[in-house]
């Protein structure tokens, strides 16, 4: 134990616990968002402020190793819960409450924006960034609402098929605004994968791990590369990406006033929320590990 553990004060371990708990938090809901249809659990590690910073890990893993392990724990646990203890919550939710849920979700999304357009400037960003921002959030709306319009194919669940399934989530959580589960349902994987993670058959479960761990490291490497090179220009075309995967979610044909109101109610909140956490990580920066 190093002098400064030994003259910790209680209030200081306080803040240390309080920041686990938010980054549990945090990994349950980039979890929750890499299952759900519609919704990518890159853009919501993005929106949370541990997308860039796990990145850069991952592309040198051995950098600091323990100190950026410490750090992460807590997110790859709420990861963890995210997918496997709300795989079932969320094809309820989806079947019976999927406008308000949704909703709930764009609040999150929406609450974090500022926080997002900030770092985005902090080297300074030109005109050409913001117009960078527009297209992108503009294919990015097209593109989703094109893949709503296709019909699907059926793909049989097997070893391979779980591999590929893993690798398009891991896609999901390495490039912001894709939804691996849009193209699960398309293949016709999505519920067999929703109902081996449920019921915790390790047939589904590891090779969907090895796919995921596969795509992350192959990309890392080059995503921490851009991010550190041409920081504004990939954070304008990530936020154009997440304007534009929202924009393409918000639910049609809601018509109840009750629902309108739910749905309105949960937005906020999912906002507030969401503005709240980005507050919480300028008082825990995360930078500093690096």
């Amino acid at each position: 134990m190093t002098s400064t553990e030994n003259t910790l004060t209680p209030q200081t371990q306080g803040n240390a616990i309080f920041a686990w708990i938010i980054r549990l938090v945090k990994g349950i809901l980039a979890g929750i968002g890499a299952i759900t249809p519609g919704l990518s659990g890159g853009v919501l590690m993005v929106v949370f402020g541990i997308y860039e910073p796990l990145v850069r890990w991952l592309a040198d893993i051995r950098k600091k190793f323990m100190p950026n392990l410490r750090y992460f724990l807590p997110v790859g646990i709420g990861g963890i819960i995210g997918v496997v203890a709300f795989s079932a919550v969320i094809d309820y939710a989806f079947g019976h409450f999927a406008a308000q849920f949704t909703w709930l979700f764009i609040g999150f999304i929406t609450g974090t924006l500022p926080s997002l357009l900030r770092t985005a400037g902090e080297q300074g960003r030109k005109n050409w960034h913001w117009l960078l921002l527009a297209l992108f959030a503009v294919g990015i709306y097209l593109f989703m609402t094109w893949m709503k319009t296709i019909g699907s194919v059926t793909m049989q669940p097997s070893f391979w098929g779980w591999v590929l399934s893993g690798a398009l989530t891991g896609l999901g959580l390495v490039v912001p605004g894709m939804s691996p589960s849009n193209f699960l349902l398309y293949l016709g994987l999505y519920q067999p994968m929703a109902n081996g993670i449920k019921n915790l058959d390790l047939g589904v479960i590891l090779p969907l791990i090895l796919g995921v761990v596969l795509v992350i490291f192959i990309f890392a490497r080059l995503v921490s590369w851009l991010f550190r090179n041409h920081h504004a220009l990939m954070y304008h075309i990530i936020i154009g990406i997440v304007i534009g995967s929202t924009a393409a979610i918000i639910p049609s044909g809601v018509n109840q006033i009750g629902v309108i109101l739910a749905c309105a109610l949960l937005f906020l909140v999912g906002g507030a929320a969401s503005y709240g956490l980005a507050k919480l990580d300028e008082k825990h920066p995360h930078e500093s590990l690096f």
